[in-house]
């Protein structure tokens, strides 16, 4: 080496010390859509502009499919040498992640009073799955209510008001016979995909939960749970006002804007798709009721997995904050449909200034008031699986609601026992 470069090497070392490079930091997120759509040019254009703000931070945004294949594919990628440092999962996966020991609570993250201020700035509807036994251990990001949409042209054509959708079972029933013809169904309510989710609505409104607030017990062969899978039977065995069998979650969207039934329940993350493509005129309402209002929230948290550093947490950390702050909350609930996750949200000018033009996005969020934690036990998966099989065994006729929520229950049980 010669004097000249020596003393080059040198002096750049010495550069080097007083103005060391930004450490950058790398996150993996996995994320699910289960609505259907473009959404991931969403989530590509918010995380483009977190990382143009955090030039320190890289984040690997991937889009792994429905709830069920992000989860296998977080899961999957905590084993592999490349593992995700945080991931948007079922907000009803918390039991199962706890019980593997593979999250940690935003308590043992956040840092500063703003910090904790903003982790109880959420809807308290939103964060009831995420709350477990004193700690927060999911935040909320595109989560949703199960809404009624209805085709206002058709309501008019059956004489019905185009103001009002049905607000109880009666009236569901008298309206579906209205809307019934050999053209189309008066009402469709999915049995595939989360049919769980669609029966939780209609045990609530019939004054029943379908487990305990500590995931350790289920109510599948109560009476009035009985009844409630009994009623969405009659919609199609007594009532001929929906399909026989079951009905598919990944189509009906399609099916209720090409005119195939008057009313669908469905996700509120299915508004805006069914905004910019309904050749018709629609509206949105909340579920109708029976005992009493209510339908379970839905959706997805954001999770922090405990097998990563502290940096990369606090990273995580701050990437989550960013997505859930009221302009990208805004941002993304007008894009989706989805809600915006606080009442911040609400308040900011492009959400305030999108639902005076279109008020159906605001009847998700109204509902909260009546809506109740979704669906969620240990071994939530299994005793999930169980119990939609009973669901469907029961509307294809195989079985009675009676027989096969006994059979539901009893496996629940199994499943649930060395937990208690």
């Amino acid at each position: 080496m010669t004097r000249i470069t020596a003393v080059s090497a040198i002096l750049a070392a010495s550069t080097a010390l007083v103005n060391p490079a930004v450490a950058e930091t790398e996150l993996t997120m996995y994320y699910p859509i289960a609505v259907g759509g473009a959404l991931t040019e969403v989530v590509d254009g918010i995380v483009a502009e977190f990382e143009a703000q955090n030039p320190d931070i890289t984040v690997n945004a991937i889009y792994a499919g429905n709830y069920d294949d992000t989860r296998i594919k977080s899961l999957a990628a905590l084993e592999s040498g490349d593992p995700a440092q945080l991931a948007v999962m079922f907000s009803i996966d918390a039991y199962d992640l706890i019980e593997q020991d593979l999250i940690v609570p935003f308590e043992d993250v956040i840092e500063t009073e703003a910090e904790q201020e903003w982790l109880n700035s959420f809807y308290p509807a939103l964060m009831a799955n995420g709350k477990i036994e004193g700690q927060t251990w999911g935040v909320p990001f595109q989560r949703s209510t199960i809404v009624a949409y209805y085709n206002k042209d058709m309501f008019r054509e059956a004489g019905l008001d185009p103001e009002n959708a049905p607000t109880t079972w009666d009236e569901l029933v008298e309206m579906g016979k209205a809307l019934s013809n050999d053209d189309h169904h008066g009402l469709m309510i999915p049995s595939t995909g989360y049919p769980y989710w669609m029966f939780q609505a209609l045990a609530i409104q019939n004054g029943q939960e379908l487990m305990s607030n500590d995931g350790l017990t289920t109510y599948f062969e109560d009476p009035d749970t009985v009844k409630a899978l009994e009623y969405w039977k009659s919609l199609s065995a007594e009532h001929d006002i929906m399909p026989e069998g079951t009905v598919e979650w990944g189509t009906l969207r399609q099916a209720f804007l090409e005119g195939e039934t008057a009313m669908m329940w469905h996700s509120t993350g299915n508004l805006t798709a069914v905004k910019n493509n309904a050749g018709f005129d629609f509206g949105v309402a909340m579920l109708p009721g029976q005992e009493r209002l209510g339908s379970p929230t839905g959706g997805g948290n954001f999770y922090l997995f405990k097998d990563s550093t502290e940096e990369e947490k606090q990273a995580a950390l701050e990437l989550i904050k960013f997505m859930t702050a009221p302009e990208q909350a805004a941002e993304w609930s007008i894009a989706t449909g989805y809600m915006g996750v606080s009442p911040a949200a609400y308040e900011t000018e492009a959400l305030r200034a999108y639902t005076a033009d279109f008020p159906a996005a605001l009847v998700a969020r109204d509902q909260l008031e009546h809506a109740v934690a979704e669906f969620s036990t240990f071994e939530t998966a299994r005793v999930r699986d169980g119990l939609n099989a009973a669901i469907q065994s029961a509307l294809t006729g195989d079985k009675s609601p009676q027989e096969a929520l006994e059979e539901a229950q009893a496996s629940a049980e199994r499943q649930l026992r060395a937990y208690k």
